[in-house]
């Protein structure tokens, strides 16, 4: 009878050991889980933080604004280069006091456009186009009267288009810091055509 009841002690006590060990087991396995359902939270997290990122590093201005911003730099550009050009191979002064005008004012209007841009994410052109380029090379094949004849012309015409342009965009463009860019530079571009006009009635 003692033996008997040693024996049932002994397998009442290896079952509840066993019964132990499996909520122990399960215990682990839940925290496991638990933890590894809080990492792939964490990571999706990660992944949705840095897709956000990306969408508020892109350009938050409409095309208007991002084609205007385009034609402006490369306007500019063409500008600068075409005044160092003026100041070497100019015959009257007053031309070449209008290619320094036009490097002094065009610079810092391109680097307020270059600010604006990187402000707002748009991407500049780092060179004129392929037209601009054409004229650069071709008035800077010439020098004396005709080269004042011909970079007078293009000042001119160009700066004529230039405003007509800075109006249109500006009539377009939703973006207020674009606008007030627009606002500020038209009476610059207005003083270099009232200028350049001038300069062609005294020759």
């Amino acid at each position: 009878m003692k033996k008997l009841s040693l024996a049932f002690l002994i397998t009442a006590a290896i079952i509840f050991s066993a019964c132990n060990g499996n909520s122990n087991t399960s215990t682990s396995t839940d925290s496991t889980t638990n933890s590894m359902s809080s990492t792939d939270t964490t990571t999706n997290m990660s992944s949705t933080d840095t897709t956000n990122n990306s969408a508020n590093a892109m350009s938050t201005v409409d095309d208007n604004a991002k084609n205007f911003a385009k034609e402006a730099a490369e306007g500019g550009m063409m500008e600068v280069q075409l005044g160092n050009i003026a100041e070497k191979n100019a015959a009257s002064q007053s031309v070449k006091d209008f290619g320094k005008m036009m490097v002094d004012d065009h610079t810092k209007i391109n680097d307020n456009m270059k600010d604006l841009a990187a402000k707002k994410n748009v991407t500049l052109p780092t060179t004129v186009s392929s037209g601009q380029q054409k004229d650069i090379d071709k008035l800077s094949k010439k020098n004396g009267n005709d080269f004042d004849k011909d970079y007078v012309s293009m000042m001119i015409n160009d700066h004529k288009k230039d405003i007509a342009e800075f109006k249109k965009s500006g009539d377009k463009i939703t973006d207020p810091d674009f606008k007030d860019f627009v606002i500020k530079t038209l009476p610059i571009l207005q003083k270099h055509l009232d200028s350049i006009q001038a300069i062609k009635k005294r020759m």
